[in-house]
C-alpha cells in the first residue's frame, strides 16, 4: 500500500511558522523522518495564506525535494498553486486534488492529464460532502466520465470517499467501506485513497481508531493512504495487513520489519 506522509501540512502551527520563516532545515527534517518511518511519497500543503499559498506551495515542493528522493503529492484547493506545484516538482507528482464542483473539476483534471499526473478525486460536489453510498457513487461517475473526456486512464484515478469524524456521522464508517468496494467493482485498475485520520477527529487514543480503520479499509480494497507515518501502530497495521492479504510474498516484508525492532 501507497503510504503519503501527512505532516508537511499548514493546518499544523509548527509547519505553518516553519513556512512563514522559511525554515528549511525544520521542513527537511520532518519529511527526513517520514521518509526514514516508512512512506513512499510525501504530501505537501501550504493552505492557510491565500495570497501567498502557490508561493509557499511551491517553497514546499523545492524544499522537499531536496531532503528526501521521494514523489510528492501536491495538495491544494486552488488550482494556481497547483499549478505552479506542479510545474516545480521534479518527479510526476500526485496532483491532490479534484472535486466535482462544476468550477474545479475539469481545470483540475486537466492539469493532470497535461502532465500525465495521476490525481486524487474527493467525492464532493457543489452540495458538499455526501453521506451514504449511493451519492457518492453518482459523483464518481461524473468524475470518471469526465477524466475519461480527458483521456485519463482509470490507473491514474486515485478516488478519496471522505470519511467523515466517527463521532459526528456514526455511520459513515460503513458507508465508505461499502462504496470502496462498489468503486472497486464498477472500475477494476482504479485506487482508493483516504485521509486516515479524519475518521478520529475529536476522539481519544486516536492512533487505535486510525488502526482499525485502516485494516477495514485495506480490506475492502484501499490502495493508498494520507497519514501519519510516524504513527508505530498505523505503520505496523499496514505491515500486518499486507501479510494477512497475501500482498507480501513469503511474508517477507513483514519478517524484515519485525527483525528490524519496527513490530514490537
Amino acid at each position: 500500500m501507497l503510504v503519503i506522509g501527512e505532516r508537511i501540512n499548514a493546518t499544523r502551527s509548527r509547519i505553518r511558522r516553519a513556512i512563514e520563516a522559511r525554515d528549511a532545515e525544520f521542513i527537511s527534517g520532518v519529511a527526513k523522518r517520514q521518509a526514514a518511518a516508512g512512506a513512499h511519497m510525501i504530501d505537501v500543503n501550504a493552505g492557510g495564506d491565500p495570497k501567498r499559498e502557490a508561493e509557499n506551495l511551491v517553497w514546499l515542493v523545492q524544499t522537499v525535494q531536496k531532503a528526501v528522493d521521494l514523489p510528492l503529492c501536491v495538495d491544494s484547493a486552488n488550482l494556481k498553486a497547483l499549478e505552479e506545484a506542479v510545474a516545480a516538482s521534479e518527479k510526476t507528482p500526485l496532483v491532490n486534488s479534484a472535486t466535482a464542483e462544476e468550477s474545479r473539476l475539469e481545470p483540475t483534471l486537466a492539469l493532470a492529464a497535461g502532465n500525465s499526473a495521476p490525481v486524487v478525486a474527493l467525492l464532493m460536489d457543489d452540495e458538499g460532502v455526501p453521506t451514504g453510498v449511493q451519492r457518492r457513487l453518482e459523483i464518481l461517475e461524473r468524475t470518471v466520465s469526465a477524466a475519461t473526456r480527458l483521456s485519463i486512464p482509470v490507473e491514474h484515478i486515485y478516488v478519496d470517499p471522505l470519511i467523515q469524524p466517527v463521532c459526528t456521522v456514526p455511520d459513515d464508517v460503513v458507508a465508505v467501506l461499502d462504496t470502496v468496494r462498489a468503486a472497486k467493482r464498477a472500475h477494476p485498475g482504479i485506487h482508493v485513497v483516504c485521509g486516515l485520520s479524519n475518521v478520529s477527529f475529536g476522539m481519544p487514543n486516536r492512533a487505535l481508531l486510525n488502526a482499525t480503520f485502516l485494516a477495514l479499509m485495506m480490506r475492502a480494497g484501499l490502495d493508498a493512504a494520507i497519514m501519519d507515518a510516524l504513527e508505530r501502530s498505523v505503520m505496523q497495521t499496514v505491515i500486518a495487513m499486507e501479510a494477512l492479504l497475501g500482498k507480501d510474498e513469503f511474508c517477507l516484508n513483514y519478517i524484515t520489519a519485525s527483525r528490524a525492532g519496527k513490530l514490537g
